[in-house]
């Protein structure tokens, strides 16, 4: 069984299997967490997964409140910053919701963190794909090139009569095909990765209104009312090294202070954390800054999973006067790709 929750320009949808009454919500919305359940008990399935398809910046994602409430799993990429997630999925995985299964694309380019989930004779393409156009990409990680490719290249190769589905849309549409967007999206159809790339660089959308109110939450699952988020252009501000860089400052005369702003089991789990890095998680910050008092002069550098929540964290050091922060991009996950030294 197959339903879509529309929510004006947002679009959720529930998969229930039949025989088992294994169900699985798809970008579900904080604010109609409680229909949500309603539907549930409607039908008699049991939540097995509430999925993600990307870090939303237009509304609170309703995966926590759902996993809290039903036992859920939620899922996301490998390079979603949020520390809710208790499944990260990568490029092939496949998620069983009774007998039925969703394959997942990695498909980055809306954000970093962006799938498509592929279910039987249907698709799930999230933001980067929309009916009759395509996903901005001037949010934080963002890339045109990215979204061209994981159009072109893993999206518009299914079959034509694929059935797709977005998470938004913005002209009354509930769905199309992928033979109907490879023929008259105006945004891909008849364009060059450039052309898409220069095209993709020049919209000028406005941000969304609660941009400020959402985007930071959803990465962090910490509440707005209770952390000042810096602003965006604080944010693009602040000064990205990579692991070469960090490395070589470590083994220097006088290494950098790592703060490391994830949960303390994130710290202690499978990424483990770098060696001397102290946990301050986020939501701490502002409270225990007193701790670090005597590095205000000297290099610090905020790490995190994926250097998302670790921006913030040093976004808001600069913000405290603490004048030489710098964050680690990409954060444990790539410091662990790269084999660099870990304590678990």
């Amino acid at each position: 069984m197959f339903l879509e929750a529309n929510h004006a320009k947002c679009k959720s949808y529930l998969l229930i299997c039949d025989e088992t009454h294994q169900a699985a919500f798809i970008d579900p919305l904080r604010d109609h967490v409680d229909r949500y359940l309603a539907l549930l008990a409607y039908y008699g399935a049991k939540l097995a997964l509430a999925i993600d398809t990307h870090t939303h910046a237009d509304h609170r994602t309703g995966v926590a409140e759902l996993a809290d409430l039903t036992g859920a799993a939620v899922v996301m990429h490998q390079r979603s910053p949020s520390p809710r997630v208790t499944r990260h999925v990568e490029e092939g995985d496949r998620l069983r919701v009774g007998n039925l299964e969703l394959r997942v694309l990695y498909t980055p380019g809306h954000t970093p963190d962006s799938i498509s989930l592929l279910a039987a004779d249907r698709v799930f393409t999230g933001d980067v794909l929309l009916i009759h156009g395509t996903g901005r990409c001037d949010f934080p990680g963002g890339d045109p090139g990215q979204s061209f490719d994981s159009i072109t290249h893993k999206l518009l190769t299914l079959p034509d009569a694929t059935l797709m589905f977005p998470a938004h849309d913005y002209r009354g549409h509930t769905q199309s095909t992928i033979g109907d967007e490879r023929r008259s999206n105006p945004r891909i159809a008849g364009r060059t990765r450039e052309q898409y790339v220069d095209l993709m660089n020049h919209l000028g959308l406005p941000l969304p209104d609660s941009i400020q109110e959402v985007l930071q939450p959803n990465q962090s699952e910490i509440e707005a009312a209770s952390l000042q988020f810096p602003p965006l252009a604080q944010l693009n501000a602040v000064r990205q090294i990579d692991g070469a860089e960090l490395s070589a400052a470590l083994a220097g005369p006088e290494p950098p202070l790592l703060v490391d702003v994830r949960e303390p089991e994130e710290f202690r789990g499978e990424l483990g954390h770098i060696p001397g890095a102290v946990c301050i998680p986020l939501r701490e910050l502002s409270e225990r800054v007193h701790e670090i008092e005597s590095y205000k002069n000297r290099d610090i550098v905020a790490v995190c999973r994926v250097g998302v929540r670790s921006t913030t964290a040093a976004a808001i050091l600069t913000g405290l006067g603490f004048e030489r922060v710098c964050n680690l991009k990409g954060g444990m996950l790539d410091w662990n790709t790269e084999h660099r030294a870990v304590e678990r």
